[in-house]
C-alpha cells in the first residue's frame, strides 16, 4: 500500500483538477469540452451575485475563457445538461452513463415529480410538432385543483419530468431559461447511447472520479448516490486486483487513485498563484474532503439565515498555490460595474508573501465579472479587523480603491 504525505496528496488533487494549469485543456469551445471531459461535470448554479458557478469554474481552468464558449460547446453538442450530484454540464461522450438514472425516473424507481401522463403527452406532442420550446411557451397558470403537482405550473413539471426521464433534453439556454427538444434531435448520431452494464457504470464512476480528483474514498466516489458506496467499494477492490487503480493512505485515511498516479505528482503545480474559486467549484464541492486534505473548513452560507452567517452570503474561497489562505464575500452591481467585497477574510500568518498575487487575482476576477471599480470594505486577519489600506490592498484609480 502506498503512503502519501498531505502535501503530496494536495499536489495530486490540484494537478488532476487542472487548477493553475490554464493551458492544459487548449482554447476556444474545444477547450471547454476538454475541461468538462476531464472534470466529468461542471455544476450549474442559479445564484448570480457574481458570475455563475459554471462559468466561474471554467474560467479558473482556461486561459482565455468567456461564457459564449460554453454556449458554443452546447450548440456543437460537445456537452449536454443533465444531473450529476446536481444540475450540471456533462461531456456528450459520456451520455450513455446518464441512462441508468433516466431509466429509474422513467420506471418510477426514483421520483422527480408525480407523473401527469396527460400533461406530459401534451407537452411532448407540441415539441414534436413545433420544435424546441421553453416553459413560457406554454400559456398555463398554476392550478390548485391539480392535485398531482400541488399547484405548480403543469407545463413546467411536465417538461422537467420528461427531461429527467430522458425523453427531452435541454438543447440550449435562452438567457438562463431552458429550451427543450426531443432527445433524438439533440443527441449526435455518432454518440453511443446504449445502456451500460452495472460494471461499466461503476467503472465509469470510479475512473472518472479518480482521473479528475486525483484520489478518492469509496464514500467520495459514491457522493450523493444512494446505495452506491458498497458497490463502489467492492468494484474498487476488483480494480486493484486488475492493477487499474491503487490504494493509498493519507494521514491515516484510505483512498484510491489511478495506477499511474505518480505521473500526476510529477506535474508542475504553482506554489504562488492565487485563485478565487466558486463555492461550487469541482475542487471543493465535498466539504469534508477539504477539511481532510487541505485543512480548510468551508461552508456556503447563502442557505443560512443572515443572523447565523459567519462569513457572508456568497463566500468565495481563495486558493494560494496549494493551500487556502482565505475567503471573501463579493457582489457585482452590473449597472454600475462596481464590485463590493464586504468582507475579505485572510487566514494565514504568511499573508504578505501572497499579497501581490492576491491583488492580481482580485483584478482578474473584477475583469471576469465585467467590473470597473473594486471596493474592499473590510479585511479580517484572524480576529483583527483592518481596512484595505492597512494591509496594502490598494488599487489604482482605474480599478477603484
Amino acid at each position: 500500500m502506498n503512503h502519501l504525505s498531505q502535501k503530496q496528496a494536495r499536489k495530486l488533487v490540484l494537478a488532476s483538477q487542472g487548477i493553475h494549469r490554464e493551458t492544459e485543456f487548449g482554447a476556444g469551445y474545444q477547450g471547454v469540452v476538454n475541461a468538462i471531459e476531464r472534470l466529468s461535470y461542471v455544476q450549474i448554479d442559479t445564484i448570480s451575485v457574481v458570475e455563475r458557478a459554471h462559468h466561474h469554474a471554467l474560467w479558473n481552468r482556461l486561459k482565455e475563457y468567456s461564457p459564449m464558449l460554453l454556449n458554443q460547446a452546447v450548440a456543437k453538442r460537445g456537452v449536454f445538461e443533465y444531473w450529476s450530484h446536481a444540475a450540471a454540464y456533462l461531456p456528450m461522450r459520456d451520455l450513455r452513463f446518464s441512462l441508468p438514472r433516466k431509466h429509474d425516473y422513467l420506471n418510477g424507481d426514483q421520483h422527480w415529480y408525480h407523473k401527469n401522463p396527460k400533461q406530459m403527452q401534451y407537452v411532448k406532442d407540441r415539441i414534436t410538432a413545433e420544435g424546441e420550446l421553453r416553459v413560457k411557451d406554454f400559456d398555463q397558470q398554476r392550478s390548485r385543483s391539480d392535485h398531482a403537482w400541488g399547484g405548480h405550473k403543469p407545463a413546467k413539471m411536465a417538461l422537467e419530468q420528461l427531461f429527467m426521464q430522458g425523453e427531452l433534453m435541454v438543447s440550449r439556454r435562452d438567457g438562463f431559461q431552458k429550451v427543450f427538444d426531443l432527445s433524438e434531435r439533440v443527441i449526435p448520431d455518432d454518440v453511443d447511447s446504449s445502456m451500460p452494464t452495472e460494471t461499466e457504470h461503476l467503472d465509469h464512476l470510479i475512473m472518472r472520479f479518480l482521473s479528475s480528483n486525483g484520489i478518492g474514498s469509496s464514500a467520495e466516489i459514491a457522493y450523493l448516490r444512494k446505495g452506491f458506496k458498497p458497490r463502489v467499494e467492492k468494484r474498487c477492490k476488483e480494480l486493484i486486483e486488475e492493477q487499474r487503480i491503487a490504494e493509498l493512505v493519507v494521514a491515516g485515511k484510505r483512498y484510491f487513485a489511478l495506477s499511474d498516479f505518480a505521473t500526476a505528482l510529477n506535474k508542475n503545480v504553482s506554489r504562488r498563484r492565487v485563485k478565487i474559486l466558486s463555492p461550487f467549484d469541482n475542487l471543493l464541492i465535498q466539504r469534508q474532503r477539504m477539511r481532510d486534505l487541505f485543512d480548510f473548513d468551508y461552508q456556503i452560507e447563502c442557505y443560512v439565515t443572515a443572523k447565523k452567517r459567519k462569513h457572508g452570503y456568497f463566500v468565495l474561497p481563495i486558493l494560494a498555490g496549494q493551500q487556502f489562505i482565505g475567503r471573501m464575500d463579493a457582489k457585482i452591481d452590473r449597472k454600475t460595474k462596481r464590485m463590493t467585497v464586504s468582507k475579505l477574510f485572510l487566514e494565514t500568518i504568511n499573508y504578505s508573501e501572497h499579497r501581490q498575487a492576491l491583488v492580481l487575482a482580485l483584478k482578474r476576477f473584477l475583469e471576469f465579472n465585467q467590473g470597473v471599480t473594486l471596493i474592499i470594505e473590510q479585511v479580517i486577519i484572524g480576529h483583527k479587523v483592518c481596512s484595505a489600506s492597512d494591509v496594502n490592498l490598494i488599487f489604482d484609480s482605474n480599478e477603484g480603491s
